[in-house]
């Protein structure tokens, strides 16, 4: 697993060997199934995930007992609850295991001795932070402002594969859908063809 996510680093940055041992000295590996869950709301948030395979989501529930999608993490993304660990508080998120997946787990003392001894990462995670957000912003002004179709079309477009892996309940959820209109979009784009 770890050569996944040193390929990953190096394409933003060298490692030396040195660089790849401490790498390998601050990540956890970790196995988890389908369904299980990497944290749970009201937790204390103890680790990003790396993923080197499969897919994991994050997710709230409301008041209603509805599941409301944040985050679909496939192989090469990170996953975590920032908020909950920058203000070392408990975490509103679920992270839970769509497939059976391989991830690399990192806390936050060993993300500090990555930020201070390589540069490369500090950089490559300031960077990731910057489209982070980027990506945040368009989605909620997206989902503010583009019909249901729209967001659809879009989430198709820019993320193919993971629209292929995901049950329609879900992407319903991280597109603020019902099921039915998805049912119904599709339905729509069938007939036109």
């Amino acid at each position: 697993m770890f050569e996944i996510l040193e390929a990953y680093f190096e394409r933003s940055f060298s490692l030396s060997p040195e660089s790849k041992a401490l790498i390998r000295s601050v990540l956890l590996p970790k196995n988890i199934k389908k369904g299980e869950f990497l944290q749970r709301e009201g937790e204390i948030p103890r680790y990003a995930a790396f993923v080197c395979k499969g897919l994991l989501r994050s997710y709230v529930i409301d008041n209603k007992g509805k599941e409301h999608i944040v985050q679909f993490a496939p192989e090469n993304w990170w996953i975590s609850d920032k908020a909950g660990a920058s203000e070392a508080g408990l975490t509103t998120f679920f992270i839970d295991a769509i497939e059976d997946s391989a991830l690399l787990l990192i806390d936050k003392p060993g993300h500090i001795t990555l930020m201070e001894k390589l540069p490369g990462y500090a950089q490559s995670f300031q960077t990731g932070i910057q489209k982070r957000m980027v990506a945040k912003d368009k989605r909620i002004i997206h989902s503010l402002t583009a019909t249901a179709e729209e967001r659809y079309n879009d989430f198709l477009q820019t993320y193919p594969t993971i629209a292929q892996r995901v049950p329609q309940h879900m992407l319903a959820s991280y597109l603020g859908l019902t099921p039915e209109t998805i049912s119904r979009i599709r339905r729509k784009a069938l007939s036109r063809k």
